[in-house]
């Protein structure tokens, strides 16, 4: 058994020194400002206080031998993001009735665009929960397009019927499920099926494991209040992960009765959860079940001419009590990881999730650990990346603005002026994150 496989990047090279700005860290630790980060072939080799010019006899902006040193007072630097539940190939520009005439390649560049708007959002590492197959998470690692680092659940699993069961009443299928390209979807009804599956996916590369306890609100079939996959499938799945290579199972679970059988049957996180009781947020809290609520998706609602009022009404329901229930789970202290549902919401606003997380009674300090160090927990990945510490990789995003003061305008990725990928200059839209040598 193993533990949670690490997502490569490219990495920078040499030394860089980002100093001046004000650090938030990832942690619940105040800001400290006036600080300098230290870059070294493509970890954090350094964080503290700024050591001024004796560090090495450079004055910020310039270089020296073989150091890059940013000037970056008036901004602040944290951790690169999480977002841990994203369908990166759901586009967001064109409909169906144009996906449906495309070729496989024009699919694929449609995803890396996708792709390189979260990446230009902050996110650096992302939860891909069905529709992309490894070969993006190796093209990102390659080089040959830019995007978050990726986890991937490659294909959701769900009952006949369920949440995850594209097939229409009359037997047709969308243009997502008749694609080879795109294999998001596995019906499983009995325990050879599951076992099946889920082998199946660990051997093509699956790094999670998503399961469907509960309907949903987009699929032809099935209503949020209708049960998926049973307490003894999650179960089932947790231990056969366990004894291979310890992914971790989520769960796709909207009422309060898919909630109970993802929690009980074991999930480490809880998607959407918007049912989510009093006595269900206990028994999350001792379990140490991570919430991960996609407040992004569950506020977007339809517009009128587009969906039937019944359709509005319901999506406006749900979304009351959506966030009446994460509001509750944030007061009592369940963890809280960050997942929009982009595809469903457009991506490159990930990071307008802060916001939201803050409207349901988080701090804007808390929103960022949330978004940063809880989700790196939740996906196994903390001893590497969502914090900034000596040792981790350099994923890291440099902003104007104050985001304990102005939180709201993260879901516009303009705010995010710099980013670096293991200490690599992804983004940089004012020339001062590779100043010239």
């Amino acid at each position: 058994m193993t533990g949670a496989r690490l997502p490569r990047t490219p990495a920078g090279r040499g030394r860089t020194r980002i100093v001046g700005a004000t650090l938030l860290d990832g942690t619940l630790v105040p800001p400290v400002p006036d600080a300098e980060v230290e870059i070294v072939d493509g970890h954090i080799g350094y964080v503290g206080p700024r050591r001024g010019e004796s560090a090495d006899g450079t004055a910020a902006g310039g270089t020296a031998d073989d150091v890059t040193v940013v000037d970056a007072r008036g901004h602040h630097l944290m951790p690169g993001f999480f977002d841990l539940h994203i369908h990166a190939c759901m586009p967001n520009d064109v409909g169906p009735e144009v996906v449906k005439d495309w070729f496989p390649e024009e699919e694929a560049f449609s995803t890396a665009r996708s792709l390189r708007q979260t990446l230009d959002a902050g996110v650096t590492t992302a939860r891909d929960l069905s529709g992309l197959t490894p070969g993006f998470r190796n093209a990102v690692a390659a080089g040959h397009i830019d995007g978050p680092r990726l986890h991937l659940a490659i294909a959701l699993l769900s009952p006949t019927g369920g949440h995850g069961d594209p097939v229409a009443p009359n037997g047709s299928l969308p243009v997502y499920a008749q694609r080879a390209t795109t294999p998001g979807w596995r019906v499983v009804d009995t325990a050879d099926d599951v076992l099946r599956t889920v082998r199946r996916l660990d051997r093509i590369g699956a790094d999670v494991i998503k399961v469907c306890t509960s309907g949903g609100l987009s699929t032809p079939g099935d209503a949020p209040t209708d049960l998926g996959v049973p307490e003894e499938h999650v179960a089932l799945i947790v231990e056969e992960m366990k004894r291979r290579r310890s992914q971790p199972v989520t769960a796709h679970a909207q009422s309060e009765q898919g909630i109970r059988e993802a929690v009980r049957g074991g999930a480490a996180s809880i998607e959407h959860g918007y049912g989510l009781t009093d006595d269900l947020i206990e028994e999350m809290l001792g379990r140490g079940t991570t919430l991960v609520p996609t407040l992004s998706a569950l506020n977007r609602i339809p517009q009128a001419g587009r969906a039937t009022q019944e359709a509005i009404d319901r999506k406006l329901w749900w979304r009351d009590t959506g966030m009446r229930a994460v509001a509750r789970a944030v007061e009592a202290g369940v963890p809280i990881a960050l997942g929009t549902d982009a595809g469903i919401v457009p991506h490159g606003t990930n990071l307008d999730e802060l916001r939201l997380l803050v409207d349901v009674g988080m701090s804007p300090l808390g929103a960022i650990h949330a978004g940063t160090l809880v989700s790196a927990r939740t996906t196994g990945l903390a001893d590497h990346l969502g914090s900034v510490e000596t040792g981790k990789l350099a994923d890291l995003v440099l902003t104007r603005a104050d985001p304990l003061s102005a939180i709201a305008t993260f879901g516009d990725a303009s705010t995010v002026r710099a980013v670096w990928q293991s200490g690599r200059v992804v983004k940089d839209l004012d020339g001062i994150a590779s100043p010239a040598r």
